[in-house]
């Protein structure tokens, strides 16, 4: 038996975190100095503009567990986690955000569940601070719609903060498709999944890169809710039938008003009706366009990103072909 401490990987997706960089390692050079392990901290640099980079190389000047990755453009969140997992040589490997709101200190009880036995870790969040009363009631209810829809049994409030196995991270990067909704996918591949629940803190400083309103938390809703659930398109073939219903009962009405007092605007009425099944058709055609989206985006066969430059990191090769420049 090997007397080498495992190591475990930690990655992050991240994009202009300059001030939030030199504690978040500090804080995991603590927690780790207090476990039988070594550690490795990926940093996956999603096209910063404001020093980050010089903030990384500064702190692996001090500590040559820091390793960077950098794209060559902004990809996204999931992109770039996934370059970082696959650069990632530990025994298990933790996905966390950079803006320390997912805390450190937690990672222990992480560490745990995966020597008991577990190959997936999830983090349950169990409040969450600093972030405003609609944001965090519209979060719980898009992770209760897409529990609801989903085929496979996703756990609700469990964000991005997690740890896979090896075999699990191996399983997880086989899977190529694009806007991978990574959330669902860890729990899709199976293995012995555990739980552990935390709370999230406010954000350490600077400001938070996906407010409500805007892009990126209604991406995922979307990714969540297609990846893994036919929920929109069962939605609107039950919409469609409900209109059908209405609509004859709305016809035998008019037949019967008319046939009876003579006073109904048949135009009117048949213009109403003409308007509703032109609406349903609308929704049903976006509800099967998403779906059409993903194929299009899976056939075409992009690579989900491209690495400009790493530091410290050996990138594996990559089944899309990925340019790369070691500094």
């Amino acid at each position: 038996m090997s007397s080498q401490p495992p190591l475990i990987s930690v990655v992050f997706s991240f994009r202009n975190e300059r001030q939030n960089i030199p504690t978040l390692i500090a804080r995991l050079d603590t927690v780790f100095s207090r476990t039988a392990t070594d550690y490795e901290l990926l940093f996956v640099n999603d096209a910063s503009d404001d020093g980050s980079l010089d903030a990384l190389v500064d702190e692996r000047s001090r500590n040559a567990r820091v390793k960077v990755i950098n794209m060559s453009r902004r990809f996204g969140v999931s992109e770039c986690a996934r370059a970082g997992m696959s650069a990632s040589s530990g025994d298990a490997t933790i996905i966390m955000d950079a803006d320390l709101q997912d805390p450190p200190e937690v990672i222990p009880q992480l560490l745990e569940k995966w020597r008991a036995g577990a190959d997936v870790v999830h983090t349950v969040r169990t409040r969450r601070h600093g972030e405003s009363a609609l944001k965090m009631m519209m979060t719980r209810l898009a992770y209760r719609i897409i529990h609801l829809g989903s085929s496979i049994e996703l756990p609700v409030d469990a964000g991005d903060f997690k740890l896979l196995s090896r075999p699990a991270l191996n399983h997880l990067l086989a899977l190529t498709e694009s806007d991978p909704y990574i959330r669902g996918l860890v729990v899709w591949i199976g293995f012995q999944q555990a739980f552990v629940p935390y709370e999230r803190d406010a954000r350490h400083a600077g400001k938070t890169h996906f407010p409500f309103f805007s892009r990126n938390p209604w991406k995922t809703f979307a990714m969540g809710l297609t990846s893994f659930s036919f929920m929109p398109i069962f939605a609107v073939i039950a919409l469609a039938l409900g209109a059908s219903g209405v609509t004859v009962l709305l016809v035998l009405y008019v037949l019967l008003r008319q046939l009876l007092f003579g006073d109904v605007s048949t135009a009117l009425v048949l213009a109403a009706i003409g308007a509703f099944f032109w609406t349903t058709t609308l929704v049903a055609v976006a509800a099967v366009g998403i779906y059409v989206i993903r194929i299009y985006k899976d056939i075409r066969n992009r690579p989900q990103y491209i690495v400009a430059s790493t530091l410290g990191v050996s990138m594996p090769a990559e089944k899309a072909a990925v340019e790369r420049v070691t500094m």
